[in-house]
């Protein structure tokens, strides 16, 4: 019986995640949340039916029924956090909630299988996390002095930079983190986020030569620390995500240009400074000529990924243990052995939807320091998860960071689900200056229909019996 349930479960597995992958796409075919409703519905459908379906062939495999009170806490949990956004935040977008419960339980899916103490750990985070996160799209929509505060972030963002560059614990080469009361935090996760906003409140207004250059010395200021810290993935994120805001705000091409060479020169500079750098690069070009010593991780990774097929070996089926640091930096490979290629590759498409939904949430909004807000968050994020799978797969060279949503990390998952909530606040800031333009756009209407048609001193019954002869379906939003 565990044979069949196994085997019939890869298939089912699939099946699920791909016609969930493919309504968040459809999504992109209506323009309004109420048009969509239908297929956020079939998405949180399918979504717990694929968590349901992970968790009956783990308890297939165990034997073990501790794994259902688990299950039974997460999808409590996940049901709690879909109905609490759609009441809490009627103008939000739910297609990111729905995808970040999906990401969520496939997370905690896969930590269940590789290490079930971690998943617990996760568990009790990501909950944490979320009552954090359920609060911010107020705060973001309410309080407008947040554009106001640049040097305040930089101030704060090169603050906890520099602490952990002085007092930081070092992790495989790099000072990434540091303790308070035995919680461990990675500060750079968090600056991401600040870094966003001060960009964002440094051109907002104007993205002059004097801006960009001022919010250039500052970018240099987080990336340097981060440099002598050797958090080289991160420093990675903060200068592309610098140069990809600057270039949305500015429009110029030669701000591209410059980043591009820049960051060129910088990669080579790195590589024949830091030895952990001329290390992954010599694993990234030829891993099998040094399988023994640094190119062992990747092609672990590579093994991993080509022996689940198309549709997985099947939960606890693979050897993902042995793959190094399978829970964090290559979790991505973990889930291409048991659960199959098609299942990354939707998974990846859900990142994907995502990402676009973030630019069409900044494409929405007029006011400027909103929409850069929206565009640099939605480029940390997905430049991260490319990171995070080019790594793993071999496209790019290992740059350690790890993949949002998914990966085991407190720091990590709390600093994406309130990039996301703060997505939230923003669509429905959008969603306030369209309806604003459409009635502002109906009274200027109604004032040329009133001029043309409307004699002077007419009464206000002749005036309404006018302009209802005159407008027709003229006064329709435009």
């Amino acid at each position: 019986m565990e044979l069949y349930v196994s085997e019939f479960s890869r298939y089912v597995i699939a099946l699920l995640i791909i016609l969930y992958t493919y309504e968040c796409f459809a999504v992109f075919r209506y323009e309004t949340e109420e048009e969509r409703s239908g297929i956020y519905l079939r998405q949180n459908i399918l979504m717990f039916a694929l968590h349901f379906s992970c968790f009956l062939v783990i308890c297939f495999e165990t034997g073990d029924i501790t794994y259902l009170f688990f299950y039974a806490f997460q999808q409590i949990v996940l049901y709690a956090v879909v109905a609490l956004y759609r009441m809490v935040y009627p103008d939000g977008n739910r297609l990111l909630v729905n995808n970040m419960c999906t990401l969520l339980s496939i997370s905690f899916v896969i930590l269940t299988r590789l290490d079930f103490s971690k998943a617990i750990r996760q568990f009790i985070i990501v909950m944490g996390s979320l009552a954090i996160a359920l609060i911010i799209p107020y705060f973001v929509h309410k309080f407008k002095f947040i554009k106001n505060l640049k040097w305040l972030y930089a101030l704060v963002g090169i603050a906890a930079l520099s602490v952990v560059m002085i007092l930081g614990q070092t992790t495989y080469g790099s000072k990434l983190s540091y303790s308070i009361a035995g919680i461990t935090f990675q500060p750079s996760e968090f600056v991401k986020i600040l870094f966003v906003f001060f960009v964002a409140s440094a051109l907002y207004q104007s993205s002059g030569f004097f801006e960009v250059f001022t919010t250039a010395v500052v970018a240099a200021a987080h990336v340097i620390v981060l440099v002598i810290s050797k958090d080289l993935g991160s420093a990675l994120i903060f200068f592309v995500v610098y140069v990809l805001m600057v270039f949305v705000a500015s429009r110029n091409f030669l701000y591209l240009l410059a980043g591009a060479a820049g960051g060129s020169g910088a990669a080579f500079i790195a590589w024949q400074v830091f030895t952990h750098v001329q290390v992954r690069v010599q694993a990234w070009k030829d891993p099998w000529s040094v399988i023994d010593a640094e190119g062992f991780q990747i092609t672990q990774s590579l093994f991993a990924i080509s022996s689940g097929g198309p549709f997985g070996l099947g939960l606890f089926k693979g050897t993902p243990g042995a793959i190094p640091l399978v829970t964090t930096d290559f979790i991505f490979s973990a889930i291409a052995e048991e659960l199959g290629i098609v299942f990354v590759v939707c998974l990846i498409l859900i990142c994907v939807s995502c990402f676009i939904m973030f630019m069409r949430i900044a494409s929405g909004i007029y006011d400027r320091f909103y929409q850069l807000t929206a565009f640099g968050l939605g480029v940390t994020y997905i430049f991260q998860v490319f990171l995070t799978i080019g790594g793993g797969t071999k496209f790019i060279p290992l740059t350690g960071v790890t993949l949002p949503l998914i990966s085991y990390g407190g720091s990590s998952v709390l600093t994406t689900l309130v990039m996301f909530s703060t997505a939230e606040g923003l669509c429905i800031i959008g969603q306030e200056e369209e309806q604003r333009r459409r009635e502002q756009a109906r009274k200027r209407k109604k004032k040329r229909i009133t001029a043309k048609h409307v004699p002077e001193g007419a009464g206000r019954l002749k005036e309404d019996m006018a302009l209802e002869d005159a407008a027709g379906e003229e006064i329709e939003d435009e």
